[in-house]
């Protein structure tokens, strides 16, 4: 398994984008009455800051820091697998805000403009997750060690 390619996020948030933009002027939520909710952008900002502490915590266990405890190496794969699934949904989620906050700024009703922080908060919570998630990636890495790079008895430079 390799890292998290910037390119797959960029792609998967300009699908997303694309596939939101259709959904809101095909289907105008205006119509509906209903308004873009809170409650997935406070999820989202949740789940960075767990991971943005995983990755904290993990790299400190990892690098063996006074205080923490070893790290386990299937918690690390776990926390690997998280990442990777938390910075795609967060590129998609990204995408999507971007496409609905574009066309609340274009709409001037009344109903766009109270929708517009929610619309923008998923946005910023979003890229969050795709940071804490990438830093968290980055945190499980095995750092080389110093012993590695000399070559010694038995050992080919």
């Amino acid at each position: 398994m390799g890292p998290t390619r910037a390119s797959t996020l960029l792609v998967a948030a300009l699908a997303a984008a694309a596939v939101g933009w259709l959904l809101i002027s095909g289907l105008y939520y205006g119509e509906t009455g209903v308004s873009v909710p809170w409650l997935p952008t406070v999820t989202i900002a949740a789940l960075a800051i767990l991971e943005a502490f995983l990755a904290y915590n993990t790299r400190a266990r990892i690098d063996r820091k006074p205080g923490h405890d070893p790290v386990e190496p299937l918690a690390v794969a776990r926390f690997v697998v998280l990442a990777k699934a938390s910075s795609l949904a967060g590129a998609i989620f990204a995408g999507f805000c971007t496409s609905l906050l574009v066309w609340l700024l274009i709409e001037q009703t009344r109903a766009a403009t109270e929708d517009r922080p929610s619309a923008a908060g998923g946005l910023i919570a979003s890229v969050a997750l795709i940071a804490a998630a990438l830093w968290l990636e980055r945190a499980c890495r095995v750092p080389d060690r110093p012993d590695d790079d000399v070559p010694g008895p038995g050992r080919k430079p």
